[in-house]
């Protein structure tokens, strides 16, 4: 085997290493070079999102159905406001409840779909009505400890 043929079989070695890297790379992120389908573009309005996150999981029954591609505040009613794309393969009911749901006790967020019984379906640029913020912790912890002060000073049960 001369040189050139075994520097263009080591070339060719590296460049399906790079390739291979690249790809890793983009699982491991969450990211594409290419959407993969059709995609439609729901929204969804919340008191608090906690800590979600632009490209955070939807998910319907535990199965990835789209993804969080924007997150604004309303400067006029002070709410969040979630924009989200849906692969076109799922379609749901106008009445779907969004809510924003934690993977495990402090896991990354995601927005969950509970599905309706609607005969009408979301269509591109819908507004999803029905939703639920995220529960805080901290505030649940902080409601529990001065409820449990509440009732050790004002005499109640020991």
């Amino acid at each position: 085997m001369n040189r050139a043929t075994l520097d263009l079989w080591v070339g060719i070695f590296v460049a399906i290493g790079l390739g291979s890297l690249l790809f890793l790379a983009l699982k491991v992120g969450n990211l594409s070079l290419s959407s993969s389908g059709e995609m439609y573009q729901l929204q969804a309005k919340f008191d608090n999102i906690g800590g979600l996150k632009v490209r955070g999981a939807v998910k319907s029954a535990g199965v990835v159905v789209g993804r969080v591609s924007q997150i604004q505040l309303d400067p006029e009613a002070f709410v969040a406001v979630v924009t989200m794309h849906i692969n076109s393969t799922y379609k749901f009911p106008k009445d779907t409840f969004a809510t924003i749901n934690t993977s495990g006790l402090l896991g990354e967020q995601y927005i969950g779909f509970e599905v309706g019984g609607d005969t009408q379906m979301l269509k591109d640029g819908d507004v999803v009505k029905k939703t639920q913020s995220a529960v805080v912790l901290e505030k649940l912890i902080s409601q529990f400890m001065f409820s449990k002060a509440g009732e050790d000073a004002g005499g109640g049960k020991k």
